[in-house]
Protein backbone atom coordinates (compact mmCIF):
# COMPACT_ATOMS: atom_id res chain seq x y z
CA UNK A 1 0.00 0.00 0.00
CA UNK A 2 1.46 3.33 -1.08
CA UNK A 3 1.52 6.02 1.59
CA UNK A 4 1.57 9.77 1.02
CA UNK A 5 4.44 11.74 2.57
CA UNK A 6 3.47 13.83 5.57
CA UNK A 7 4.96 17.20 4.71
CA UNK A 8 3.51 18.93 7.77
CA UNK A 9 5.13 16.41 10.11
CA UNK A 10 8.43 16.85 8.27
CA UNK A 11 8.17 20.63 8.55
CA UNK A 12 7.42 20.50 12.27
CA UNK A 13 10.26 18.04 12.84
CA UNK A 14 12.64 20.40 11.02
CA UNK A 15 11.47 23.34 13.13
CA UNK A 16 11.94 21.30 16.30
CA UNK A 17 15.42 20.25 15.16
CA UNK A 18 16.40 23.89 14.58
CA UNK A 19 15.00 25.01 17.94
CA UNK A 20 16.95 22.30 19.75
CA UNK A 21 20.05 22.18 17.56
CA UNK A 22 20.92 25.89 17.51
CA UNK A 23 21.28 26.24 21.32
CA UNK A 24 23.29 23.01 21.49
CA UNK A 25 25.55 24.18 18.67
CA UNK A 26 25.98 27.57 20.36
CA UNK A 27 26.88 25.94 23.67
CA UNK A 28 29.51 23.68 22.14
CA UNK A 29 30.89 26.40 19.85
CA UNK A 30 31.17 29.03 22.56
CA UNK A 31 32.77 26.64 25.06
CA UNK A 32 35.63 25.90 22.64
CA UNK A 33 36.56 29.54 21.99
CA UNK A 34 38.61 32.10 23.84
CA UNK A 35 36.88 35.19 25.20
CA UNK A 36 38.45 37.42 22.53
CA UNK A 37 37.47 35.07 19.71
CA UNK A 38 33.90 34.90 20.97
CA UNK A 39 33.57 38.68 21.09
CA UNK A 40 35.17 39.19 17.66
CA UNK A 41 33.37 36.53 15.61
CA UNK A 42 29.80 36.76 16.90
CA UNK A 43 27.54 34.24 18.66
CA UNK A 44 26.69 31.89 15.76
CA UNK A 45 29.95 32.02 13.80
CA UNK A 46 32.15 28.96 13.56
CA UNK A 47 35.06 29.10 16.01
CA UNK A 48 38.21 30.42 14.36
CA UNK A 49 40.41 28.26 16.57
CA UNK A 50 39.52 25.59 19.07
CA UNK A 51 40.90 25.76 22.60
CA UNK A 52 40.46 23.53 25.62
CA UNK A 53 41.75 26.11 28.07
CA UNK A 54 38.22 26.62 29.33
CA UNK A 55 38.20 23.04 30.64
CA UNK A 56 41.18 23.78 32.89
CA UNK A 57 39.55 27.01 34.02
CA UNK A 58 36.36 25.21 34.96
CA UNK A 59 38.19 22.58 36.99
CA UNK A 60 40.35 25.24 38.67
CA UNK A 61 37.19 27.01 39.85
CA UNK A 62 36.24 24.06 42.09
CA UNK A 63 34.16 22.07 39.62
CA UNK A 64 35.01 18.70 41.20
CA UNK A 65 33.82 19.89 44.62
CA UNK A 66 30.53 21.13 43.17
CA UNK A 67 30.18 17.90 41.21
CA UNK A 68 30.65 15.83 44.38
CA UNK A 69 28.00 17.90 46.21
CA UNK A 70 25.58 17.45 43.31
CA UNK A 71 26.18 13.69 43.18
CA UNK A 72 25.56 13.42 46.94
CA UNK A 73 22.34 15.44 46.71
CA UNK A 74 21.13 13.44 43.71
CA UNK A 75 21.94 9.99 45.11
CA UNK A 76 20.50 10.77 48.54
CA UNK A 77 17.33 12.28 47.02
CA UNK A 78 16.73 9.23 44.82
CA UNK A 79 17.39 6.76 47.65
CA UNK A 80 15.21 8.58 50.18
CA UNK A 81 12.40 9.10 47.66
CA UNK A 82 12.26 5.41 46.76
CA UNK A 83 12.49 4.27 50.39
CA UNK A 84 9.47 6.42 51.25
CA UNK A 85 7.44 6.22 48.03
CA UNK A 86 7.48 2.48 47.28
CA UNK A 87 6.05 1.33 50.66
CA UNK A 88 3.65 4.30 50.66
CA UNK A 89 2.29 3.42 47.21
CA UNK A 90 2.03 -0.25 48.23
CA UNK A 91 0.04 0.69 51.36
CA UNK A 92 -2.27 2.97 49.36
CA UNK A 93 -3.01 0.25 46.80
CA UNK A 94 -3.48 -2.65 49.20
CA UNK A 95 -5.05 -0.97 52.22
CA UNK A 96 -8.83 -0.58 52.30
CA UNK A 97 -8.87 1.94 55.16
CA UNK A 98 -10.07 5.52 54.78
CA UNK A 99 -6.74 6.74 56.14
CA UNK A 100 -4.73 5.44 53.17
CA UNK A 101 -7.18 7.03 50.75
CA UNK A 102 -6.97 10.32 52.62
CA UNK A 103 -3.17 10.22 52.54
CA UNK A 104 -3.24 9.60 48.79
CA UNK A 105 -5.43 12.67 48.32
CA UNK A 106 -3.00 14.68 50.45
CA UNK A 107 -0.14 13.62 48.21
CA UNK A 108 -2.17 14.53 45.13
CA UNK A 109 -2.85 17.97 46.61
CA UNK A 110 0.92 18.44 46.76
CA UNK A 111 1.00 18.51 42.97
CA UNK A 112 -0.84 21.84 43.07
CA UNK A 113 1.59 23.54 45.47
CA UNK A 114 4.62 25.13 43.77
CA UNK A 115 7.88 25.16 45.69
CA UNK A 116 8.22 28.92 45.15
CA UNK A 117 5.06 29.55 47.17
CA UNK A 118 6.48 27.81 50.25
CA UNK A 119 10.07 29.03 50.16
CA UNK A 120 9.71 31.47 53.10
CA UNK A 121 8.18 28.99 55.58
CA UNK A 122 10.57 26.35 54.27
CA UNK A 123 13.50 28.67 55.00
CA UNK A 124 12.21 29.22 58.56
CA UNK A 125 11.70 25.48 59.13
CA UNK A 126 15.20 24.63 57.90
CA UNK A 127 16.63 27.29 60.22
CA UNK A 128 14.66 25.97 63.20
CA UNK A 129 15.95 22.48 62.46
CA UNK A 130 19.51 23.90 62.34
CA UNK A 131 20.04 22.45 58.88
CA UNK A 132 20.76 25.70 57.05
CA UNK A 133 23.93 25.69 54.95
CA UNK A 134 24.07 21.92 54.59
CA UNK A 135 23.38 19.44 51.83
CA UNK A 136 20.57 18.00 53.96
CA UNK A 137 18.76 21.33 53.59
CA UNK A 138 18.69 20.71 49.82
CA UNK A 139 17.89 16.99 49.96
CA UNK A 140 14.82 17.08 52.22
CA UNK A 141 12.78 19.69 50.26
CA UNK A 142 13.78 18.06 46.97
CA UNK A 143 12.38 14.75 48.21
CA UNK A 144 9.26 16.35 49.69
CA UNK A 145 8.26 18.19 46.52
CA UNK A 146 9.09 15.19 44.32
CA UNK A 147 7.04 12.66 46.29
CA UNK A 148 3.52 13.58 45.00
CA UNK A 149 4.27 12.79 41.35
CA UNK A 150 6.42 9.78 42.26
CA UNK A 151 3.67 8.25 44.40
CA UNK A 152 1.06 8.97 41.71
CA UNK A 153 3.11 7.06 39.13
CA UNK A 154 3.88 4.17 41.50
CA UNK A 155 0.25 3.80 42.59
CA UNK A 156 -0.78 3.52 38.95
CA UNK A 157 1.89 0.90 38.33
CA UNK A 158 1.08 -1.17 41.43
CA UNK A 159 -2.61 -1.24 40.53
CA UNK A 160 -1.62 -3.08 37.37
CA UNK A 161 -0.31 -5.98 39.45
CA UNK A 162 -2.93 -8.75 39.39
CA UNK A 163 -4.84 -9.39 42.62
CA UNK A 164 -4.43 -13.11 41.97
CA UNK A 165 -0.68 -12.73 42.50
CA UNK A 166 -1.23 -11.00 45.83
CA UNK A 167 -3.71 -13.69 46.89
CA UNK A 168 -1.36 -16.50 45.83
CA UNK A 169 1.47 -15.14 47.96
CA UNK A 170 -0.88 -14.58 50.88
CA UNK A 171 -2.09 -18.20 50.68
CA UNK A 172 1.57 -19.24 50.56
CA UNK A 173 2.01 -17.58 53.95
CA UNK A 174 3.80 -14.42 52.81
CA UNK A 175 3.44 -11.32 54.96
CA UNK A 176 3.22 -7.72 53.73
CA UNK A 177 6.98 -7.13 53.75
CA UNK A 178 7.72 -10.33 51.86
CA UNK A 179 5.04 -9.47 49.27
CA UNK A 180 6.54 -6.02 48.90
CA UNK A 181 10.06 -7.36 48.42
CA UNK A 182 9.38 -10.46 46.32
CA UNK A 183 6.34 -9.39 44.27
CA UNK A 184 5.71 -5.65 44.21
CA UNK A 185 9.24 -4.42 43.61
CA UNK A 186 10.11 -6.95 40.85
CA UNK A 187 6.77 -6.40 39.10
CA UNK A 188 7.05 -2.61 39.19
CA UNK A 189 10.77 -2.22 38.53
CA UNK A 190 10.06 -0.28 35.33
CA UNK A 191 8.04 2.33 37.20
CA UNK A 192 10.63 2.45 39.98
CA UNK A 193 13.36 3.07 37.42
CA UNK A 194 11.22 5.78 35.81
CA UNK A 195 10.55 7.69 39.02
CA UNK A 196 14.16 7.21 40.09
CA UNK A 197 15.32 8.79 36.85
CA UNK A 198 12.78 11.59 37.19
CA UNK A 199 13.94 12.30 40.76
CA UNK A 200 17.59 12.23 39.73
CA UNK A 201 17.01 14.74 36.93
CA UNK A 202 15.11 17.06 39.26
CA UNK A 203 17.74 16.86 42.00
CA UNK A 204 20.63 17.34 39.57
CA UNK A 205 19.08 20.48 38.08
CA UNK A 206 17.84 21.89 41.40
CA UNK A 207 18.51 25.62 41.75
CA UNK A 208 15.94 27.23 44.05
CA UNK A 209 16.67 25.24 47.21
CA UNK A 210 20.49 25.50 46.95
CA UNK A 211 20.16 29.24 46.29
CA UNK A 212 17.95 29.98 49.29
CA UNK A 213 19.00 27.33 51.80
CA UNK A 214 22.80 27.42 51.44
CA UNK A 215 25.38 30.17 51.57
CA UNK A 216 28.72 28.49 52.21
CA UNK A 217 30.70 28.15 48.93
CA UNK A 218 31.73 24.64 49.97
CA UNK A 219 28.04 23.62 49.89
CA UNK A 220 27.43 24.82 46.36
CA UNK A 221 26.10 22.50 43.68
CA UNK A 222 26.78 22.68 39.95
CA UNK A 223 23.82 24.89 39.10
CA UNK A 224 24.94 27.54 41.57
CA UNK A 225 28.58 27.31 40.49
CA UNK A 226 27.66 28.91 37.15
CA UNK A 227 27.48 32.26 38.93
CA UNK A 228 31.27 32.09 39.35
CA UNK A 229 31.64 33.25 35.75
CA UNK A 230 29.57 36.40 36.20
CA UNK A 231 31.18 39.52 37.61
CA UNK A 232 29.86 43.02 38.16
CA UNK A 233 30.85 44.42 34.78
CA UNK A 234 31.63 41.34 32.69
CA UNK A 235 30.81 37.72 32.12
CA UNK A 236 33.02 34.89 30.90
CA UNK A 237 30.65 33.36 28.36
CA UNK A 238 33.02 30.64 26.98
CA UNK A 239 33.92 29.52 30.50
CA UNK A 240 30.30 29.44 31.55
CA UNK A 241 29.29 27.46 28.45
CA UNK A 242 32.01 24.91 29.15
CA UNK A 243 30.72 24.57 32.72
CA UNK A 244 27.16 24.21 31.41
CA UNK A 245 28.24 21.52 28.96
CA UNK A 246 30.13 19.55 31.62
CA UNK A 247 27.16 19.91 33.97
CA UNK A 248 24.65 18.72 31.38
CA UNK A 249 26.74 15.79 30.13
CA UNK A 250 25.92 13.36 33.01
CA UNK A 251 22.22 14.22 32.69
CA UNK A 252 22.34 13.57 28.96
CA UNK A 253 24.00 10.19 29.49
CA UNK A 254 21.47 9.27 32.18
CA UNK A 255 18.60 10.16 29.88
CA UNK A 256 20.02 8.08 27.03
CA UNK A 257 20.33 5.07 29.33
CA UNK A 258 16.95 5.38 31.06
CA UNK A 259 14.72 7.16 28.53
CA UNK A 260 12.64 4.03 27.79
CA UNK A 261 11.85 3.44 31.46
CA UNK A 262 11.19 7.14 32.05
CA UNK A 263 8.71 7.49 29.18
CA UNK A 264 6.98 4.17 29.88
CA UNK A 265 6.72 4.81 33.62
CA UNK A 266 5.33 8.33 33.28
CA UNK A 267 2.84 7.00 30.71
CA UNK A 268 1.46 4.60 33.31
CA UNK A 269 3.03 1.45 31.88
CA UNK A 270 5.87 1.06 34.34
CA UNK A 271 4.86 -2.38 35.53
CA UNK A 272 4.62 -3.93 32.07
Amino acid sequence: MKTRPNYLAGLMATVWLVLVGVPVYAMVSWSLQTRDSFLDRGPLALPGSITFANVAEVFDSGFLRYLLNTVIVTAASVALTLVVAVPAAYAIVRSMSWFSGAMFRVFLAGLAIPAQATIIPLYLIINRMQLYDSLTAIILPTVAFGLPLVILVLVGALRDVSNELYDAMTVDGAGPFRILWQLVIPMSKGAIAAVGTYTALGAWNQFLFPLVLTQDPSMRVLTLSLTNYKQEFQINVPGMMMAVMLTALPVFVLYLVARRWLIAGLAGMGSK
